[in-house]
């Protein structure tokens, strides 16, 4: 891969096969349009960066103003305007929802949804392509339309809710919950009371209540079941269509917090990650754990599996956007971001060239020389050698200073070793005469 012209105002950075560019503000609006429409993978920030990623020329850039960063501008939430994936929403920690169009490569719109005094944005989703939902900390669910006047419906789902998922069959349907805040289904279009309330677990052996904790919801795709993943490492799976409201299915993965939930289009299965950082594949007919996806170091944020390819993306704390192989659990990406990241959103099309993973093979080698070049500009540390006897090194032979003091210490050991010998060996004195001892 040509590397790219070196520029006063941008700065690129190589990171694991890729080329991430930064200073987007200094960049001209075509430069920017040319760049949102070769990004596949969309991710938020701490700092309110908008990161795009594309897995084809493995380049990474950031769309947001890195001159103006601020913590209250975290990306909270992200989700699609329209159903042609041409403009971006993103939810704000200080309550604003942006809209960031892919086509231009610019931010077009900032709107005011909510009270940061109500807490980070828990869920965001688009509502017929005009309608936006957002969703609180509080547990206000709110409905805005585009002129952003003021809400047009809202409901109470309760405090502490963790988060709020749309259903892809019916947009209208939204689930909540969250801390002590079990599992709702509302339907927006009479939100007066939910379509469904989860019933806690049973007590436990001790007749001692079950706490429970809802970090992450999914629809199961054909069907009306919902799998929720819970803070006590639990997957539970509920049955709307049934009377029964305690989970029809119970699986635990690992002894961490689960934080993030992805749903194959194939159905049958679940991914989840936790916050050690560990993502596995569970079968949803038994409960067990197909498999391990390998390679994250920090605790999970986000996962979401593609829409039509066998991959799941995944980013968190350690500031990598991995993508992986539902297939052979293969990992195919890997991209550093340089922040550390707490949404993403695929986009619709191909994330890459064939189903193999064509660009992935070609990226090893050079994956490969980078790392060792990295170990070649290390510095060699030489560990000192254990005292014992034998020849000592001339001065010809030392060359630098850390082997000059290996060789003092060495030769003041054996000094002290000897004299101590030699005390020893000396004759002394007893009452009966001379005796050696």
């Amino acid at each position: 891969m040509a590397e790219p012209p070196p520029s006063t105002h941008q700065l690129h950075v190589r990171s694991v096969g890729f080329w991430f560019c930064s200073g987007s503000g200094c960049c001209q609006p075509a430069v920017m349009e040319e760049r949102s429409r070769l990004c596949s993978v969309w991710l938020g920030s701490e700092t309110g960066i908008l990161k795009g990623v594309s897995l084809d020329r493995k380049q990474a850039f950031n769309f947001s103003n890195t001159r103006t960063l601020s913590r209250d501008q975290e990306v909270r939430a992200l989700c699609w305007a329209d159903p042609a994936e041409s403009e971006l929403l993103l939810g704000c920690a200080d309550g604003t929802v942006r809209t960031f169009s892919t086509e231009k490569g610019v931010f077009t719109e900032t709107r005011s949804c909510g009270d940061p005094e109500e807490g980070c944005f828990s869920g965001l989703a688009s509502l017929r392509g005009s309608a936006v939902i957002t969703c609180a900390e509080c547990g206000k669910v709110r409905v805005w339309r585009e002129d952003g006047s003021g809400p047009v419906a809202e409901l109470d789902a309760g405090s502490n809710v963790s988060r709020m998922r749309q259903s892809l069959v019916d947009p209208n349907r939204v689930a909540t919950g969250g801390k002590e805040n079990g599992l709702k289904i509302w339907d927006l279009e009479r939100p007066e009371k939910p379509l469904f309330t989860a019933k806690n677990l049973r007590d436990d052996w001790l007749d001692l209540r079950r706490p429970h904790w809802v970090r992450d919801i999914g629809f199961i795709p054909d069907s009306d079941k919902v799998v929720t993943c819970t803070g006590y490492h639990q997957v539970h799976v509920f049955d709307p269509a049934t009377p029964q409201r305690r989970p029809v299915l119970e699986a635990e993965f690992g002894e961490y917090p689960l934080t993030a939930l992805a749903l194959p289009p194939a159905g049958g299965a679940v991914v989840v990650g936790n916050t050690q950082g560990d993502v596995a594949v569970l079968d949803l007919r038994k409960g067990l754990v197909r498999g391990r996806l390998k390679g994250a170091a920090g605790g999970v944020r986000a996962l979401q599996c593609h829409a039509s390819q066998p991959l799941v993306a995944s980013c968190g704390l350690d500031r990598f956007l991995r993508v992986h192989s539902l297939e052979d659990r293969r990992p195919l990406h890997r991209v550093y971001l340089k922040s550390r990241l707490t949404c993403l959103l695929l986009a619709s099309r191909e994330l890459q060239a064939g189903p193999g993973g064509g660009a992935t093979e070609g990226a090893e080698p050079q994956v490969k020389e980078e790392e060792d070049e990295v170990w070649d500009r290390m510095e060699q540390v030489i560990e000192p050698p254990a005292p014992g006897p034998g020849p000592v090194p001339s001065r010809s032979h030392v060359t630098s200073v850390g082997q000059m003091e290996v060789l003092l210490s060495s030769s003041v050991f054996w000094s002290q070793r000897l004299s101590n010998m030699q005390n020893e060996s000396r004759p002394s004195l007893c009452a009966e005469g001379v005796s050696i001892v």
